[in-house]
């Protein structure tokens, strides 16, 4: 029997969350899962939100995930995160990007990135787990793949074997890009001990 999950991946527009979708849902359909996906697009091409919900079990009917019915969190970005965080539930996980992408209003001075968002989040979900995954993918050789850094950590909660997520990652990623997105997988892997559900 396949235990059911409930995951959000959020983020803003240029992030990857997309590419991060597809290879999660390629893992999980190797792993056996039935799976529904349900994106949310606000203007991505301009850095607004995008908003991922995929939601895995041995038979999956509905697509939407509820308030409160999330057992993951993948936020690319802390202001993106917090705005998601009604959607966790109680004993919920939250992996969390330590980086700040100012949305337009506040570029604009028409509003304030909200301070200390992180110490918040922590304060409230027990089970949060604080990334630098840009630092982490530019170490791997391409910034760009903080969504494969996230990715690594929560693949570390979810039980799916390893190989399988290898071979999404080599179906999903292009060959040019496969060796840096690898790399930034591993070692998000390697941090995403907190949380852990396998």
């Amino acid at each position: 029997m396949l235990k059911p999950v409930d995951i959000i991946m959020v983020g803003v527009g240029g992030q990857g969350t997309i590419l991060a979708s597809k290879v999660l849902t390629q893992a999980a359909q190797e792993a056996g899962y039935d799976l529904k996906v349900s994106e949310i697009h606000g203007m991505a091409q301009r850095g607004g939100s995008v908003v991922t919900q995929v939601r895995l079990g041995e038979k999956v009917f509905a697509p939407m995930i509820t308030e409160g019915g999330a057992d993951f969190i993948l936020a690319f970005e802390k202001l993106e995160g917090l705005r998601l965080l009604p959607f966790l539930k109680p004993d919920g996980t939250m992996i969390i990007n330590d980086q700040a992408i100012l949305p337009v209003p506040v570029l604009v001075g028409a509003a304030q990135y909200p301070e200390n968002i992180l110490a918040y989040i922590r304060s409230i979900v027990p089970n949060t787990l604080v990334l630098d995954a840009l630092d982490l993918a530019t170490k791997c050789g391409n910034p760009r793949a903080v969504n494969m850094a996230l990715l690594g950590a929560l693949a570390r909660s979810l039980p799916i074997e390893r190989e399988v997520w290898e071979k999404a990652l080599a179906a999903r990623v292009p060959d040019r890009f496969l060796e840096a997105n690898r790399a930034a997988f591993s070692g998000g892997y390697e941090q995403g001990v907190l949380g852990r559900k396998a």
